[in-house]
């Protein structure tokens, strides 16, 4: 296994790495505004404010948590799509518990996580200005464009590590390998001995941090291709589907023509851009149900558009799960998303339309370039392609999916949870 990294400043490069990224630092001004602000001191205020509402409102906000978190499996998570990607394991194995940091907001499992408390991380905010200095030797402008990044990552190790070597967990499973704490938890479990593993959650990029579980189960030979090129890679690697879809691949669309489209938008996407099409597309199919889902994460508020097209359906991805959305669903229209995945699996035929102009993500997951669905760059085009599929959709759309997913056409088509708790299980006996 890799080892941890000797410095704090060193653990908060590995922690950060995305962070220090080209392709995170060329994001759009509208979303970087949201993570960190383009103005020193707006940056400095974020800084405060995480400081007074995180770190000292932990100090006073109790824990109570449902579970015993001693010697048990911990299943990580940080958002709402980890809780979905691994309660499969919680009603699985009898020794897993969720858990998740003290104020993460995990949507809408907020009350069914336990949490691990940081209220000693502001014990440890005296390397803050030690660490920015080492970072900006090391990262450039770039520490210091990001310097409330940077104050908010730290203490994450520590505090871990400390509530490691409390509770001695046997293991603890991932469903995330670039956010911070996750990071930050990766690592602790390095420096404690706790085995750690892997379960891929969406679908990744050669932009992740390298591959460096004790077991990874990935979803198929896509994953494992990417992290290839994202650097050496450690541990026992399976390839075992998504086990997220498995209930839902037995109901696969078999509707003869497209009749209802979905459009997925994230925070990447553009608000006029997505107003546009959606008033193009509703005017020329006016015999189309549309539904529109913004992505969890999205804060922005899309209710001047049921004002805009009264006929237009809502899907509320915060109290639907992405799956429940496309069955409803012939055909989807995004830009960069794994819902592109998730719509082949369930042979609803995808296309890939752009709502920003952020060059850096152009095909971001390659669905495009591996053919797994059709690309439009005009909105004339997109009506093209969305016309031909009224008049028929094929019943083997799925298909294209083989790549991404190992057990489709296999006879574990559908029993990917099955496969990957069985080798959760035999992993965790070598363990012991």
């Amino acid at each position: 296994m890799p080892t941890v990294p000797p410095t704090f400043t060193a653990r908060l490069r590995d922690i950060l790495q995305l962070r220090f990224t080209d392709l995170f630092a060329s994001l759009s001004t509208r979303v970087l505004r949201n993570i960190s602000p383009a103005n020193p001191a707006k940056r400095l205020l974020k800084a405060l404010g995480y400081l007074t509402v995180r770190l000292v409102g932990n100090v006073f906000q109790p824990i109570r948590n449902p579970d015993a978190l001693n010697g048990k499996v911990w299943l990580y998570v940080v958002s709402q799509n980890n809780y979905e990607a691994l309660d499969f394991l919680r009603q699985t194995l009898p020794s897993a518990v969720v858990v998740a940091g003290q104020s993460k907001q995990i949507g809408r499992y907020n009350a069914a996580v336990n949490r691990l408390s940081l209220r000693r991380k502001i014990l440890y905010y005296w390397q803050f200005p030690l660490a920015l200095v080492g970072l900006m030797r090391t990262e450039g402008r770039r520490a210091w464009r990001f310097f409330d990044l940077v104050f908010s990552a730290v203490g994450y190790y520590e505090v871990y590590r400390r509530a490691l070597r409390y509770y001695q967990p046997r293991a603890v499973v991932f469903a995330n390998d670039h956010n911070d704490d996750t990071r930050a938890l990766l690592l602790a479990c390095r420096a404690e001995g706790v085995p750690t593993a892997y379960v891929q959650h969406a679908s990744v990029s050669t932009n992740f941090p390298p591959l460096g579980f004790d077991l990874s189960l990935l979803e198929g030979q896509d994953a494992l291709d990417k992290y290839r090129q994202c650097g050496p890679i450690e541990g026992w690697v399976e390839l075992v589907g998504m086990p997220k879809a498995d209930q839902f691949l037995q109901t696969k669309n078999q509707r003869p023509n497209v009749q209802r489209v979905g459009l997925a938008c994230n925070v990447h996407d553009e608000t006029e851009a997505l107003t546009t099409t959606l008033t193009y597309l509703v005017s020329k199919f006016p015999d189309l149900a549309f539904t529109f889902r913004a992505h969890p994460s999205d804060t922005r508020d899309f209710n001047f558009l049921q004002a805009q097209h009264p006929q237009l359906l809502f899907s509320n991805a915060k109290q639907e799960s992405v799956f429940e959305f496309l069955t409803k669903q012939d055909a989807l229209i995004a830009a960069d998303t794994s819902t592109h995945l998730e719509a082949t699996l369930l042979n609803v035929v995808s296309f890939y339309y752009r709502f920003n102009t952020h060059t850096h993500t152009d095909d971001y997951y390659g669905y495009v370039a591996h053919n797994l669905i059709e690309r439009a760059n005009t909105l004339p085009e997109l009506a093209a392609l969305l016309a031909k599929y009224t008049l028929h959709k094929p019943i083997d759309i799925y298909r294209r999916a083989i790549y991404y997913n190992a057990t489709l056409g296999t006879p574990d088509e559908g029993h990917s949870r099955e496969r990957a708790a069985r080798l959760l299980e035999e992993w965790l006996k070598t363990m012991a």
